[in-house]
Order: structure tokens, then C-alpha cells, then sequence
């Protein structure tokens, strides 16, 4: 991953609504859930909802489909795994000893 890359999807989740909703669509994977059903749970309205699927879907870590009248989010796992390698790629330099409290942590929800 570029640091662009990595950069714009911190920037995406560094806000509450859009963090939120990218952890609430992560727990709903592989499935999705529509647009306005993420609006009800998170209480926002559809119209400013919107403005958040366009910076998450910007930054790549969440996609959208079209299944008949609705449109379906979901968080793009792939972007996930690779943000989360790139921050963790030069961990505790290299000291494997060092990294192995996050590996056992991260494991058990993989």
C-alpha cells in the first residue's frame, strides 16, 4: 500500500459517522446492509449519510451495489487487511517478540 493510499483511509475513518459505519459494515460481511437501514442504525439523516459513503468509497474501504431499488454497502475487507499490514509492517523493527501481542490479538476476530 502507497502512503496515499494508507493516508486517505485513515483520513476517511478519522471521523465518528464514518468510522461507525465502516465497523458496522465489517460486522456485517459479507452481506452488506442498504443505505438507509446504516442511516436508522447510526441515526443520521439519508442526505448527509450520502456525503460519508462518498468519502469512504473515495478512500476505497467501503464499496457499493445495486440491488434493486437499493443500494448495498460493504466494507472492502481487502483495503482493510492491507491498511492494517502497512501499519504494522515495520513493527517493533523487527523484533518478532515485540509483535506478537498484536498478532494474538488480532487473530481470534480473523
Amino acid at each position: 500500500m502507497e502512503d496515499n493510499t494508507a493516508i486517505m483511509a485513515l483520513s476517511a475513518l478519522a471521523q465518528r459517522t464514518r468510522l461507525d459505519t465502516f465497523r458496522l459494515l465489517v460486522r456485517h460481511e459479507p452481506d452488506g446492509l442498504a443505505a438507509g437501514e446504516i442511516a436508522r442504525h447510526l441515526g443520521v439523516p439519508q442526505n448527509t449519510m450520502s456525503q460519508h459513503f462518498t468519502v469512504l468509497q473515495h478512500a476505497g474501504i467501503v464499496r457499493s451495489e445495486r440491488r434493486s431499488r437499493s443500494i448495498v454497502y460493504r466494507a472492502n475487507i481487502d483495503a482493510l487487511r492491507d491498511l492494517m499490514l502497512f501499519l504494522a509492517q515495520d513493527c517493533c523493527a523487527g523484533r518478532e517478540e515485540l509483535c506478537a501481542p498484536l498478532v494474538a490479538e488480532l487473530a481470534p476476530c480473523c
